[in-house]
């Protein structure tokens, strides 16, 4: 694996737990990129336990949202870990700032490569858990990972939808064919300058007349709530390119099959609920369940412990998980 550089500060924007033991851990994916994790324990814990890893949301890093939500599922008794995704945050993989509906997914699947050779983790109980846009590569990695034996969603994005559609659908075919022309145009921009345009992040300042979903992200990421020096929607952004995989290659289309549990989390005013609704419709079987929170918003599901449905998470993965 390549010898990563990772900070032993607490440089979290929550702050940390006297109930969980945490370490700095790496693991490789199957291409070879190390990526890099915070690992959660709880105190006081023997034998094998059950396991959970969490990624997301789309553009964060694991001291944002994914690590409260290892942290705080390690206090209930599971040994966790956030990881940052490929090329992003403190993991390997260039050039940096891309994003990849395959490499992505495979994120996951290669957690559950690290997790199942642990000596204090039982590789018959793991789960995973995605946030925002990496809610759809769980359910992705779900589908082709029967490893995975539970899965969560929270706040979801279908990433590859939002890509080749935009938002709530408003994007037809001519729209698309555009767009792909100005992003095959920066390819060759990018050829020759040697380098990759950013996208940008969370735009700042904030417009007088956002939508509210803009307004929603920018009170995360953009404030002292959620910033963080590491996150791409905090700064700069993806790759303007990165966009195009996700346009060409849809990333649900064998959800159908997920024949483990999943349970999908969304809030009831979030902009994105749609997401998560209908994704929920082509899930099969008993053992498959949306939970909408009344009146929350997108965002809201990050971070508000008040609010996002712990009790219930944790109900699910001890049924499912043993």
């Amino acid at each position: 694996m390549a010898e990563l550089t990772l900070t032993q500060e607490w440089d979290k924007v929550f702050p940390k737990s006297e109930k969980v033991n945490h370490r700095k851990i790496t693991f490789h994916n199957r291409y070879g990129i190390t990526l890099a994790a915070d690992l959660y324990e709880p105190k006081n814990a023997e034998g094998k336990l059950p396991a959970i890893a969490v990624c997301g949301p789309f553009g964060a890093v694991k001291e944002q949202a994914s690590g409260l939500y290892a942290q705080i599922m390690a206090e209930r008794g599971f040994l966790t870990i956030a990881f940052d995704p490929s090329y992003t945050g403190e993991s390997g993989g260039e050039p940096r700032y891309v994003a990849s509906p395959d490499i992505n997914t495979e994120d996951f699947s290669a957690a559950v490569d690290f997790l199942s050779v642990q000596e204090n983790v039982d590789p018959e109980r793991i789960g995973i858990i995605g946030i925002c846009g990496w809610g759809g590569m769980a359910l992705n990695a779900a589908a082709n990972d029967p490893r995975i034996k539970a899965t969560v969603t929270s706040t979801m994005y279908d990433m590859s939808r939002v890509n080749a559609q935009g938002y709530f659908d408003s994007m037809d075919a001519d729209a698309r064919y555009e767009l792909r022309k100005t992003l095959n145009a920066q390819r060759i921009e990018d050829y020759k300058n040697g380098s990759y345009e950013r996208a940008g992040g969370v735009v700042d300042p904030l417009p007088e007349d956002a939508p509210f979903f803009v307004k929603d992200y920018y009170d995360y990421y953009k404030t002292e709530r959620g910033y963080h020096k590491r996150s791409l929607n905090s700064n700069d952004g993806w790759n303007t390119t990165s966009a195009l995989s996700f346009m060409n290659m849809p990333i649900l289309s064998y959800s159908d099959e997920i024949r483990n549990a999943v349970l999908m989390i969304h809030g009831e005013k979030a902009h994105s609920c749609y997401f998560s609704k209908d994704a929920f419709k082509k899930l099969k079987g008993d053992n498959k369940e949306l939970m909408i929170i009344p009146d929350a918003v997108h965002t809201d599901l990050y971070d508000q412990t008040d609010i996002i449905p712990f009790d219930k998470i944790e109900e699910f993965f001890h049924k499912y998980l043993g």
